[in-house]
C-alpha cells in the first residue's frame, strides 16, 4: 500500500506504485481516461515504460486497456465490489484459522500493537477529525494483515493483499466509515486472537466484511456517481474557460458576445 519510494527502487516502480495508490486510495476516479502525455509527465516516466506499467495495472484489474484510444481507470459497480467482498472473505478467513494456529508470542505482540494504533486513528474519525482517511485505512490494513500474519504462506498472503486492495478501492471511492461499529468489530478480533478463538473470529470478520458492503450499497446503490469519472462542474468550467480566454487575449467585454479567432 505504500506510495513512497523504496531503497534502491528504479523510477518506473516508484511511479507504477504511486499510479497504483492514486487509483486504490481514489485520487484517481473510475473511468477516468489517462492522458499518456500528462500522466508521463507527472510520474517522471517516458511513454514507452508508462505503456508497460499500465499495462501491469491492466492485469490486475484496476487500468482498462482501450484499444488504440489509450487507458482508463478500472470503472467499478455494485456487482464488482460483491465479489471482491466474497474473495476477501474467504482468503482472510483461510488464513486467520491457519494463523491462529501458529501464532506465537511475537505474533501477539503484533496484532496488539497494530490494533493500538487503528484503534487510536478510529478515535479520532469518530470525534469528527477525518483529515487523514489513508493514514486510518493503512492502519485497518496493518490490523487485519497482523492478524493473518502467521498463515505460514507467502502466496496466500500475497493474493490477499492484492484483493484487499481492490476492496480498499471501494472503500475510499463511496467514503465509508462505519464508526463505532467497525471499531467493536476490532476489538473483538484482537480478544478472539488472543483467545486463539477461531469460531468466533470467523462469524465476527464475515459480519465486518459484509456489514461494509451492505452500508456502502446503502447509500449508492445503483453506483452510477462512482463509475464514470468526476465532472468538474458548470462553476468550474465556467472560471476555467474565462482563465483559457484571459491567458490567450480572448477575453469579451461585458455585454458582448465572444468571438473566436480564425
Amino acid at each position: 500500500m505504500s506510495a513512497n519510494p523504496l531503497q534502491g527502487e528504479t523510477v518506473g516502480e516508484t511511479a507504477y506504485r504511486r499510479i497504483r495508490s492514486d487509483i486504490v486510495f481514489g485520487r484517481l476516479a473510475p473511468g477516468e481516461k489517462l492522458k499518456l502525455d500528462r500522466v508521463s509527465e507527472t510520474f517522471g516516466v517516458s511513454i514507452s515504460t508508462l505503456r508497460e506499467l499500465l499495462s501491469r495495472l491492466c492485469s490486475e484489474g484496476l487500468i482498462v486497456a482501450e484499444g488504440q484510444r489509450g487507458f482508463e481507470v478500472a470503472p467499478v459497480s455494485a456487482e464488482d465490489f460483491r465479489e471482491v467482498a466474497a474473495m476477501r472473505q474467504l482468503l482472510e478467513c483461510h488464513a486467520l484459522e491457519r494463523s491462529f494456529q501458529a501464532g506465537d508470542l511475537d505474533w501477539e505482540g503484533m496484532v496488539v500493537s497494530a490494533h493500538h494504533k487503528l484503534s487510536v486513528m478510529e478515535k479520532r474519525m469518530m470525534a469528527g477529525d477525518h483529515s487523514e482517511p489513508e493514514i486510518w485505512k493503512r492502519c485497518d490494513w496493518q490490523f487485519h494483515h497482523a492478524l493473518i500474519s502467521a498463515c505460514g504462506s507467502k502466496v496466500l498472503l500475497d493474493t490477499y493483499s492484492a484483493i484487499y486492495d481492490k476492496y480498499l478501492r471501494y472503500q475510499m471511492v463511496a467514503v465509508i466509515f462505519r464508526g463505532e461499529i467497525a471499531a467493536v468489530q476490532h476489538q473483538k478480533l484482537l480478544e478472539c486472537a488472543l483467545a486463539r478463538d477461531f469460531t468466533a473470529a470467523r462469524k465476527i470478520l464475515v459480519e465486518h466484511i459484509q456489514g461494509c458492503v451492505e452500508h456502502a450499497l446503502a447509500r449508492d446503490t445503483d453506483w452510477v456517481t462512482v463509475s464514470a469519472p468526476r465532472r468538474p462542474s458548470e462553476a468550474a468550467i465556467s472560471t476555467r474557460r474565462r482563465a483559457d480566454n484571459k491567458a490567450s487575449g480572448r477575453v469579451a467585454r461585458p455585454g458582448t458576445k465572444q468571438t473566436s479567432s480564425a
